[in-house]
């Protein structure tokens, strides 16, 4: 549901915009009391937590288009650190003036219950990747929902960064960094993939898909424009 003039005015209103951070930054930290909520921009972001004997946990990588800080809405307090991969531009949102404006704005209530429920999904596919499929599963699922994610909803782009560094996704996978070193290795001299710094190029969409596995479904751009 699209916006009035009216209501992007309204909202245009409460939004701190064009805040940039450099990588490093954290946008919150485990404990500070709930303020906020942020839209990214530009840039990419990276959640974690901190377990018990002192190690990280990275919970999520999040891209442009996506908000961080969800969690506590519930919990009154940000439950893990949220930290820029890169130089990035967010958009702060105060949270209890954008409460107030849901009541009065129907597709913006609309847009947030939306971006909840893309979350509870992300969170229940990383639940069952991390728990029922291989190292190569892993590694295959990942690259194409980043991919799918970088195309903002039109199916997927068949190059796209990859902002993070290998330790990083060897965190967020659970595996061992010299395992994710070798897959990745792996699937470049397969040429099922290229990487150019930080650019992933998908060579053979098919392979990839199929190593992800058969639960696992993206669909090419112009794909949705079929299925309308």
């Amino acid at each position: 549901m699209m916006l009035s003039s009216s209501e992007i005015e309204s909202l245009d209103d409460i939004i701190q915009r064009n805040k940039s951070i450099e990588k490093g930054d954290k946008v919150y930290s485990v404990g500070e009391k709930f303020t906020h909520i942020y839209a990214i921009r530009s840039g990419f972001l990276k959640s974690y937590c901190i377990s018990e004997s002192g190690e990280e946990q990275i919970t999520g990588f999040h891209l442009a288009g996506e908000i961080v800080g969800l969690e506590g809405i519930n919990t009154g307090v940000y439950l893990g650190f949220a930290e820029a991969l890169e130089t990035s531009q967010i958009c702060a949102i105060p949270y209890e003036k954008l409460d107030k404006l849901n009541s009065s704005i129907d597709g913006l209530r609309q847009q947030l219950f939306k971006i909840m429920s893309q979350e509870i999904t992300h969170n229940h596919e990383l639940m069952l990747m991390l728990n029922q499929k291989n190292a190569d599963e892993k590694i295959a699922t990942f690259l194409l929902n980043l991919s799918a994610r970088e195309a903002l909803g039109k199916g997927l782009n068949l190059k796209f960064v990859l902002p993070m560094t290998r330790t990083d996704m060897a965190n967020y996978l659970g595996l061992a960094l010299e395992t994710v070193s070798r897959i990745v290795g792996k699937l470049v001299k397969k040429e099922i993939i290229s990487i150019d710094h930080k650019m992933v190029t998908i060579k053979q969409l098919d392979i990839l898909s199929e190593l992800a596995g058969a639960s696992c479904h993206f669909s090419h751009p112009g794909e949705q424009n079929k299925l309308a």
